[in-house]
């Protein structure tokens, strides 16, 4: 499965310690040799300041005395840290502070908040700068919790306009991630992502490379918070920026734009026509056997090829770290699929045949077709028992019915298009007034 693992693609886009978590998922799985991963993970962990899992790469008698001494170094670095930055914890953490940074949530807020304990706590804007660095320090060190508490006060005091302020935006975000704290990991991905929609960058390269890097992230956050699937359709697929950010830099996260329209209760079937498009565009660029799997049922009409896919897919979903968590649901809805497009073609269809193409036992088939039939209400299908055949009785879509489908589904992307463009608009005007006050 080395193939298809894609943790080689991704880990350039995240952060090291993100990067710690896929590695050690894919160690037991046995994708790769184990002395080779295993330097891999020690290589990573000693560009951080994880000094304590980095020895414990290491055999008890074989440690590099230079480790013992970084640790130390370390330590005592820690201890200097902390004097600094326990004044400042100790002003934000009074209650009227935490009550006004609390109520502060607005874009003035951080200056409001920075002039009040200015005046009545005699706080030096040079406080801010010890906050960051033990903060970043912490988070190093991997003591996440800490990191997080830290970057929340200095989000909430620094400007916008500050060099640190996005580095502060991602830091959160990693802490709340490796956290596990995904309600708080959401409202600091909307935070993240307004920020770089708003475009503050020197150039187009710079702002596609955020929204790479914001689409990676969000990948630990939409596949563990609820109908987080529903968001990656949003934002990988209706919004424009995001897809062509796709297509430019990161092909390679159709795969999970893929399992999420095909798992979704909601946005299946608006979004799979358009998904289908996208994969069918990009496929020179990037195929695996979740994106061939629609691409052998939509566009092919190949169920052989398809069924084999799909067993394909199961291999390649409990290999990944984020989707691992989809299989069921996949391969759940991925036979859905099949059915509904055999019954699109068939008007009646062997039991013993539509068991093998979904890869079941024929009397499981049977069951699983009978409750599929009652609980998605599928118009005129019915099963002959004596004669092991299912038989569709629907009528065909009328060209009439198609059209009016399709108007419905070009209107709401042309209305997703200008709203989209009236942001944009809007804020083209709100960076030409702020140059205009600059003058």
């Amino acid at each position: 499965m080395a193939e298809y693992d894609l943790t080689q693609r991704v880990a350039p886009f995240f952060d090291l310690h993100l990067v710690i978590p896929l590695l050690e998922f894919i160690g037991p799985r046995k994708i790769y040799d184990d002395d080779t991963l295993a330097e891999m993970l020690r290589k990573v962990l000693l560009k951080t300041n994880m000094i304590d899992s980095a020895i414990e790469t290491f055999p008890e008698d074989q440690v590099p005395p230079e480790l013992l001494k970084r640790r130390q170094e370390i330590l005592e670095e820690r201890g200097r840290l902390k004097a600094n930055c326990d004044p400042v914890i100790e002003i934000l953490e009074r209650e009227d502070v935490k009550e006004l940074m609390d109520s502060a949530r607005d874009r003035e807020g951080n200056s409001r908040l920075l002039e009040y304990i200015e005046g009545k706590y005699e706080f030096k804007i040079e406080m801010l700068d010890a906050l960051f660095r033990y903060a970043k320090f912490q988070y190093e060190c991997g003591n996440y919790s800490a990191a997080s508490i830290c970057l929340y006060y200095y989000r909430n005091l620094v400007p916008q306009h500050d060099p640190n302020y996005l580095n502060a935006l991602y830091g959160k975000l990693a802490s709340e991630i490796l956290c596990q704290e995904w309600a708080h990991a959401k409202d600091d991905l909307t935070k993240l992502r307004a920020y770089i929609d708003a475009a503050p960058f020197d150039g187009d390269f710079e702002l596609t490379q955020h929204r790479a890097w914001l689409l990676h992230w969000s990948l630990f956050v939409y596949f563990n918070y609820p109908k987080g699937r529903d968001e990656i359709i949003e934002m990988f697929l209706n919004q424009q920026p995001y897809l062509n950010t796709i297509q430019i830099l990161c092909p390679h996260l159709l795969r999970y734009l893929a399992v999420a329209v095909v798992t979704s209760k909601n946005k299946q079937k608006n979004s799979l026509k358009d998904l289908i498009k996208v994969i069918d565009v990009e496929r020179h660029n990037y195929q695996d056997p979740v994106t061939d799997f629609l691409s052998c049922l939509y566009i092919n009409f190949d169920f052989d090829e398809a069924q084999k896919k799909l067993r394909e897919c199961e291999s390649v979903l409990s290999n990944d770290f984020f989707l691992t968590a989809c299989l069921d649901d996949f391969r759940e809805s991925a036979r859905l699929l099949i059915f509904e497009m055999f019954c699109r073609i068939h008007q009646c269809i062997s039991l013993e045949m539509l068991a093998n193409r979904l890869n079941m036992a024929q009397a499981d088939a049977e069951r699983w077709i009978v409750d599929l039939i009652r609980n998605y209400r599928i118009e005129g299908a019915k099963i002959d028992s004596q004669s092991g055949q299912v038989v569709m009785g629907a009528k065909p879509v009328s060209i009439h019915e198609q059209v009016m489908e399709n108007t419905k589904r070009l209107t709401f992307r042309c209305q997703q298009l200008s709203l989209q463009l009236e942001k944009l608009k809007v804020d083209k005007k709100g960076i030409w007034k702020n140059e205009q006050l600059n003058y």
